[in-house]
């Protein structure tokens, strides 16, 4: 049996399963990888909210990092929600030792479905500074695009500039998503240094869209892990993200989960 690629996905646990780590663990299990984890919070939420966060220690994210990598290894890492500044340094001082040319995907969670706000203003600058230049991918909806960039891009134009901004700042590429658009075809922009690449499905009608940020960027990080190039880790991860939101189970009253399973 050929051993299955390793991802390292740090992350918030979602105790309505949704999103976060179990949503990670279920996306990257389902594409053929061995999940690891570093939790970086504990939240109380389920389809209609977030009841309440609890932050883990700083330094405590930082040792299961290490912990993790210093035995298990990891083929590819997936950051997503990061909650404060303290926590962004510290898995960043715990992903120094990585190559540079590591496979690292970044999600800048920092407003749930929901509304809640899952990452503290003051902390975007340690984001820009610590580890948007340790990204290969950083993949922000268009307002986490404007928050980083002070661009909330409504034309490909527009999103060629924010994800030029972000590779400005060290990022390798940026995957501009646009959930948050009204147009019947849902278009992401994958810009890189040599250009920018359309990706586009038809929009779903659906209330069941929680984990939806998540559950594509750890999809990524899968594809990168088992080394296919970013092209095609990005369409193949948001092919798997268009089954899982149609096959969504409907549960909830609010933002329904999606369904990982293949």
């Amino acid at each position: 049996m050929t051993s299955p690629a390793r991802v390292l996905t740090i992350a918030g646990s979602d105790s309505g399963g949704g999103a976060g780590i179990e949503a990670d663990i279920k996306t990257i299990s389902a594409l053929g990888g061995y999940a690891c984890t570093a939790i970086t919070a504990l939240t109380a939420q389920n389809t209609t909210g977030v009841f309440g966060i609890h932050i883990l220690p700083p330094d405590f994210v930082k040792l299961t990092i290490q912990t993790v990598l210093s035995d298990i290894g990891a083929d590819a890492v997936k950051i997503g929600m990061l909650a404060n500044g303290e926590i962004v340094r510290a898995v960043s001082e715990a992903l120094a030792t990585l190559p540079p040319t590591f496979p690292i995907v970044l999600d800048p969670v920092m407003i749930a479905t929901s509304g809640a706000a899952l990452l503290v203003p003051e902390a975007i600058d340690a984001l820009r500074r610590s580890l948007i230049p340790r990204a290969t991918l950083i993949t922000p909806n268009l307002p986490e695009t404007a928050a980083l960039t002070d661009i909330f891009p409504k034309s490909a134009e527009e999103a060629a500039t924010a994800g030029r901004a972000l590779i400005a700042l060290g990022a390798g590429a940026a995957l501009i998503k646009g959930g948050h658009a009204e147009e019947d075809l849902l278009t992401d922009f994958l810009v890189h240094r040599n250009g920018i690449e359309a990706i586009s499905y038809p929009r779903i009608a659906t209330r069941n869209t929680h984990g939806t940020g998540c559950t594509l960027a750890a999809a990524i990080a899968t594809g990168l892990a088992r080394q296919m190039t970013l092209s095609d880790a990005v369409h193949w991860a948001r092919h798997y993200l268009q089954n899982a939101i149609l096959r969504a189970p409907g549960f909830g009253e609010g933002n329904g989960p999606l369904w990982h399973g293949r």
